[in-house]
């Protein structure tokens, strides 16, 4: 066991894990991450001043992008602290109320992000199965009441079992396996009864991320039987079309959490670095790339875009 691992074994502070043998690289490595944090700030920041300026832009679709920006957006700022952190070299370890604040806003922006997928896929099956009823079921109200409710089932499901990690006695080595704290991995120090937990835990994922993914690739069923039943192959292509920026963010969001998964289920005997590399992926890699593949995929964001850049220019 570590001197580190010792010396924290019965304190309230956690060691956090930066990258496994390449301690003696970790300036240069800061060079990397501190760009893509940037990136991720000024590319979910440009995609809501633009939706936020752009009256042509002022439509269901785009208030959904605006409200997967917002949440991006936080995603960095949850963990951009602790991540660069280690890697300056400012600090290496975290208090347990920090840790579960920490965890309770990963998770939670987590689920919120999934929501907001799940309200875009609705978004995407009106507009292409009901297109005549579209601007009449999506109203500013109905968006309004979608954002609340995806708050609200963010926000307040998950107190119950962020609540508890504060009473449980953590008896093992208080080394996180990553740059940040996730709910399961504090569960993994504890000595008391975790059930509730593990079960509650269990719950949260399967009637948020599970449940969403599910409603996702039925909604897209729908909407592929619909777009087949269309006689013109250019009416097709189209409306398929407005679907893949979508997609591809259904598919930057789920991956990573699923190779995640796979790491911390099946994974034991990898390097700790592979679970410090993956777990970097999955809080970095969607905020990073949604504005990308809404700049590049959807007309009227790239359009702005350009312009904006052209107006800097002149």
């Amino acid at each position: 066991m570590s001197a580190i691992a010792i010396s924290n074994f019965n304190s309230s502070r956690f060691v956090l894990t930066g990258f496994p043998g390449l301690e003696a690289n970790y300036l240069w490595l800061s060079i990397p991450f501190s760009s893509i944090y940037a990136m991720v700030f000024l590319g979910n920041c440009m995609v809501l001043h633009v939706i936020r300026t752009e009256s042509s832009l002022h439509q269901p679709m785009f208030y959904f992008l605006a409200m997967l920006a917002l949440t991006d957006l936080c995603v960095g700022m949850s963990t951009v602290h602790t991540v660069l952190g280690i890697l300056w070299g400012f600090f290496r370890e975290i208090s347990l109320d920090s840790c579960i604040a920490q965890s309770y806003f990963i998770h939670g922006l987590s689920f919120m992000e999934s929501s907001v997928l799940l309200a875009m896929s609705f978004d995407r099956y009106i507009a292409i199965c009901n297109p005549l009823r579209y601007s009449s079921i999506l109203t500013n109200d109905k968006i309004m009441k979608i954002g609340v409710a995806i708050l609200c089932r963010s926000s307040l499901l998950i107190p119950p079992v962020i609540i508890r990690l504060k009473f449980l006695n953590y008896c093992r080595p208080h080394v996180l396996s990553h740059s940040f704290c996730l709910h399961q991995d504090l569960i993994r120090m504890a000595c008391s009864d975790i059930r509730f937990n593990s079960i509650y835990g269990l719950f949260l994922v399967i009637s948020n991320l599970l449940l969403d993914a599910v409603l996702i690739l039925i909604s897209y069923i729908m909407i592929l039987h619909t777009v087949l039943a269309i006689a013109s192959r250019e009416e097709r292509l189209k409306s398929l079309q407005t679907c893949v920026s979508h997609i591809c963010a259904v598919l930057v969001f789920y991956i990573p959490i699923i190779g995640l998964t796979m790491v911390h289920r099946f994974g034991k005997h990898l390097s700790p670095l592979v679970h410090v590399l993956m777990g970097n992926i999955y809080i970095l890699f969607p905020p990073l790339m949604n504005p990308i593949i809404y700049s590049i995929k959807t007309q009227q964001i790239r359009r702005r875009v350009q312009r904006l850049f052209c107006l800097k220019r002149a």
